[in-house]
């Protein structure tokens, strides 16, 4: 039987260790579909709702696995639904490979149907690496070097493939003029380490100061043991970038949890009053969040030199890897026998949980949606991987869920874009078929496209040994971060047509797809949903009406602003007295220890 172009790409594949493929089919790429027929499930061919989505499933599998996520896409509007997924791969450095089919060779520059100029689409998405398979003599080079280029990266490639190629014979490239060969699948690992005189001169900064701050982020994942050294010896808090919030866990009392806008208060405390700063394995976008420029010497650690000094004023940036360079750079720092900055830090971070648990118990109506995390905070297993999407659901992720053990988490860092959460945990299944996984959505993203993507989990439930997918729905009616948005940065009240959801039933769409599905309209009741649905072996969703009126306060908001965004909403907010009397307690809650339990 004749090999055809696609039969070798599936076997390339099998050979780069790739499980899945994560897609929607197309006659662009019938070539490629009728191979996965004859390939045994190897790889499986998972099929989600949309081609985003099956982006998004490639990126979530990619993320929380360390392997390349693949996908695979039609021409023309396959390949076009496919972009906000490799841009989310891209933004967040995670590698993804893209198969997409075009039109026949033949046709091409004839305005033919589901033309599209893809190369020209594709450049900026996949710049790191972009290929047009126009004989099959190109293969298999041009998958190694998009899987290779990826990995490498940490980034999107693509990979063209017009489908009368991939029905054509497969002919290996030869030893001739203009054919390129390639090598066995392999990734080679190096460690990357700064000269000796660099990392001195990184040793002198930190050991010259009295308070020291680290921000971590998720290039420090294969460091733990290092970074938890490093802020031992430094008397360091340890502040998480959103995208590294799972590189250490929340019960290490020097921690102080993420930074930013959806960050915690003692984040931003450890960075307005350190004198020294180490940025490990993270580009932070908001500049702000950090020292004062010229409060703080910084020193950096990153894999990719084009990150290096971009956030912040950097005295000595260190180029390598987050492991290797700090156990060179160990040895040379010295322990601080002058705890007081590690104490401060320590009481920060003791008092700011204990106003969370404060806030997160706060009266609602019906029921506080920092509670819904909290009490999934008491429960989750340690082996647990949790999603958030994008939204109001991102703060309760950020500030009110406690890391711990080895639990993982993500969530779409930089593009911040909505819809992936679902996606996200589908990914991680497939990446570890044998835990748990929790994902934190609001009803806007859920409307987007989580709901048709719980098809996907009922379709491929069976596969995972662990049938434990929550998929929890902050039911509000509102696009709610959004809405915060509109009043906090513009002084504008909610305008009910843009910002008002339709209302359903997400419990009973699940339950009519064959999930388990547990709504939720009283805080009393929350306990027991979350024990029922993580304690049994059933994708579920949880279903929690949730009050939207409860404000995302960012850490560094002060009474003073509280009121003038109070100002801004008394113009014509539609629940304008609640939403004050919510953003009064909460923020009371924070500030004063006696008010919030048992406000009910």
């Amino acid at each position: 039987m004749t090999t055809t172009v696609a039969d070798h790409i599936l076997s390339r594949l099998r050979e780069w260790e790739v499980e899945q493929v994560f897609g929607y089919p197309g006659d662009g790429i019938n070539g490629l579909v009728t191979a996965f027929g004859a390939a045994g499930d190897k790889p499986r061919f998972v099929q989600a709702r949309h081609e985003e989505m099956a982006a998004f499933q490639a990126v979530g599998y990619a993320k929380f696995s360390g392997r390349a996520g693949v996908c695979a896409a039609t021409s023309g509007p396959g390949a076009v639904h496919l972009l906000n997924g490799l841009y989310d791969a891209k933004l967040d450095h995670v590698p993804v490979v893209a198969i997409v089919g075009q039109t026949a060779r033949s046709a091409m520059g004839g305005s033919y149907q589901q033309e599209i100029d893809l190369q020209a689409l594709y450049k900026d998405v996949a710049s790191e690496y972009l290929v047009e398979v126009n004989v099959p003599e190109q293969l298999p080079n041009a998958i190694d070097r998009a899987m290779r280029t990826a990995l490498a990266q940490r980034a999107p490639t693509a990979v063209i493939i017009p489908n009368d190629v991939q029905e054509s014979p497969y002919h290996p490239p030869r030893h001739e003029f203009k054919h390129v060969p390639s090598s066995p699948p392999s990734w080679p690992r190096a460690r990357l380490v700064p000269p000796a005189d660099e990392l001195a001169h990184a040793a002198e900064v930190l050991n010259a100061g009295k308070r020291v701050a680290i921000l971590a982020g998720q290039g420090a994942r294969n460091a733990v043991t290092e970074l938890r050294e490093l802020a031992e010896r430094t008397g360091a808090g340890v502040a998480k970038a959103l995208l590294g919030k799972d590189v250490l866990p929340d019960d290490l009392p020097y921690v102080t949890g993420s930074i930013g806008l959806l960050g915690t208060r003692p984040s931003y405390e450890l960075m307005r009053d350190c004198d020294t700063l180490l940025i490990l394995g993270s580009s932070l976008p908001y500049s702000q969040f950090l020292p004062d420029f010229g409060q703080a010497r910084a020193v950096q650690i990153d894999l990719d030199a084009r990150f290096l000094g971009l956030r912040y004023p950097t005295e000595v940036p260190l180029l390598g890897d987050a492991k290797a360079t700090l156990e060179q750079l160990l040895p040379l720092v010295e322990h601080k026998s002058d705890r007081a900055w590690r104490e401060k830090i320590e009481q920060n971070v003791s008092d700011w949980w204990e106003s969370v648990a404060r806030q997160a118990m706060l009266g609602a109506h019906p029921v506080n949606p920092m509670r819904i995390v909290h009490e999934l905070s008491d429960r989750i297993p340690d082996d647990a991987v949790i999603t958030a999407d994008s939204g109001s659901a991102a703060n309760w992720y950020a500030r009110n869920l406690r890391m711990r053990g080895r639990m993982r988490g993500s969530l779409s860092g930089t593009l911040a874009t909505m819809g992936p959460g679902v996606p996200y945990a589908i990914g991680a299944k497939f990446a570890f078929p044998d835990r748990p996984v929790v994902a934190l959505v609001g009803d806007g993203a859920m409307q987007m496209n989580g709901l048709a993507e719980l098809l996907t989990i009922a379709r491929y439930r069976d596969r995972w040994a662990d049938q434990r997918c929550v998929i929890c729905v902050f039911h509000n009616g509102d696009l709610n971060q959004v809405t915060w948005e509109l009043r906090a940065m513009g002084g504008a009240p909610k305008f009910e047509e843009s910002q008002s959801l339709p209302e359903v039933s997400y419990a009973d769409f699940a339950r009519g797809v064959g999930l388990g599905g547990i709504t939720v309209d009283s805080p009393d009741d929350l306990g027991a949903a979350w024990d029922q649905a993580l304690g049994g072996n059933l994708p579920t969703v949880l279903d929690v009406h949730c009050d939207p009126e409860v404000p995302p306060i960012p850490p560094h908001a002060t009474l003073d602003q509280l009121k003038a965004m109070t100002e801004a909403v008394l113009k014509g907010d539609p629940n304008a007295w609640h939403l004050v009397v919510q953003g009064a307690k909460t923020k009371a809650a924070e500030l004063l220890p006696g008010i919030g339990r048992g406000d009910r």
